[in-house]
């Protein structure tokens, strides 16, 4: 049998001292019950000077995680702390030994519930496991115990600082799935204390082709949420409209019609709310033709409106669907984008200025009087769409001009 020092170096077992150990224990857990602690301590750590010395991996870690129980069992808070910085410490110290005595102390921690013992036992082992690859795993979920603590007691900042030293992307021997987990954790924090930048950078980390993997809709859920928050922040509505699709495309959301309706629901009025350009024109058609659509159809008729290039005014807008997106109904209840909150009326003024936007995009295709009778006067010149407007009847205008100075030409 082969093991790892400290060091790094490979070595054999030389002696089988398993007989020895099977001995001594109960020997020293007798001593320990009789209030002879100390005693049972020197007497295993004299025997694994021994073990070590010949290399006998698993005795080592036997009589390691027996020195921490047995002063836990005891409560002797002072010699389970010492012994781990101890033992962690010893030269040529076997690794394996260490990864088995911090895995037994780690359940230690979510039994203790007086907090001062508790964060003294996770600083302990945080500082044993500080650069030890082969005791990562350990150490990051120290880490994020921590931060759950510190969270806890109203400090959020510093439980955000604390989980962002996890760099766990780069950790071979831990799973995807509990990646995953850290990777949202850091990004939750991090929307907590209102670092969204740092929240998108942390987010690439997470390949989203692993939410097709099987067991893992919970994390995609979790994972778009977290990212429509930002993006809600940001006021990029085509990236919120694309992660609620995401979540209208997952299994669990499609089984429930309660849930896929809202998200779908989600899904137009974003799409809706997005500032014209090519991606978001292709966005549209494709989300129109989904037959689900026929479902809700209030959301299906606004959106087939802006899928034709005829004019609407915004108090038909109003009119025909105000109630219904901001308040809803009892067949559909109303989703929160357009909430009577600060959020929920910026989003309404930007309704209303697509629906400019898209008048401007139909100017083409009728006359500069049926414009004029159908544009509400107010909003003719409003900053955000004047330039669209603008833009378009200078243009025309032009044209014009063109075929008056042929016609002229013409004549004469």
């Amino acid at each position: 049998m082969t093991s790892e020092r400290s060091d790094g170096r490979i070595v054999k077992m030389e002696v089988d001292y398993s007989a020895t150990v099977d001995q001594r224990l109960p020997e020293c857990e007798k001593m320990a019950r009789d209030g002879r602690l100390q005693e049972a301590i020197e007497s295993l750590l004299s025997l694994e000077k021994q073990t070590r010395t010949v290399s006998d991996m698993v005795s080592t870690s036997r009589i390691l995680v027996a020195i921490v129980q047995l002063c836990y069992e005891a409560k002797d808070w002072d010699a389970l702390n010492e012994n781990i910085m101890l033992l962690s410490k010893r030269r040529s110290q076997l690794k394996q030994a260490v990864t088995k005595m911090v895995q037994e102390c780690y359940t230690y921690v979510d039994a203790m519930s007086d907090l001062s013992i508790k964060l003294r036992l996770i600083d302990t082992l945080r500082t044993v496991t500080a650069g030890k690859i082969y005791v990562e795993i350990e150490r990051a979920r120290l880490t994020k115990t921590l931060a759950q603590i510190k969270e806890q007691n109203g400090d959020v900042k510093e439980a955000a600082s604390i989980l962002q030293e996890l760099q766990v992307e780069t950790y071979g021997s831990m799973e995807k799935k509990e990646k995953a987990e850290f990777i949202l954790e850091q990004m939750r924090l991090c929307i907590a204390v209102k670092d969204y930048i740092r929240t998108q950078i942390i987010s690439k980390k997470i390949n989203t082709k692993f939410f097709q993997e099987e067991g893992s809709e919970d994390l995609k859920l979790k994972y778009y949420n977290l990212m429509i928050q930002v993006d809600q922040h940001e006021g990029s509505y085509l990236s919120i409209c694309k992660h609620y699709r995401a979540i209208y495309d997952t299994p669990c959301i499609l089984e429930d019609a309660s849930k896929w309706q809202q998200a779908l629901k989600s899904v137009v009025l974003y799409v809706i709310l997005a500032p014209y350009d090519n991606e978001q024109s292709d966005l549209v058609h494709r989300i129109s033709i989904d037959k689900k659509l026929e479902e809700i159809p209030k959301y299906r008729d606004l959106l087939k409106q802006f899928t034709t290039m005829e004019l609407m005014r915004w108090s038909s807008v109003v009119e025909d669907y105000g109630k219904e997106l901001r308040e809803g109904s009892m067949e559909t209840p109303d989703t929160d984008v357009f909430t009577y909150s600060e959020e929920g009326e910026k989003r309404w003024k930007d309704l209303k200025n697509r629906v400019v936007e898209h008048v401007s995009w139909s100017y083409f295709y009728v006359t500069l009087k049926k414009i004029t009778e159908r544009v509400d006067n107010e909003r003719w010149m409003k900053m955000e769409t004047r330039k669209y407007l603008w833009h378009r009847y200078l243009t025309t205008f032009h044209l014009y001009l063109h075929k008056i100075i042929l016609i002229l030409i013409k004549i004469k």
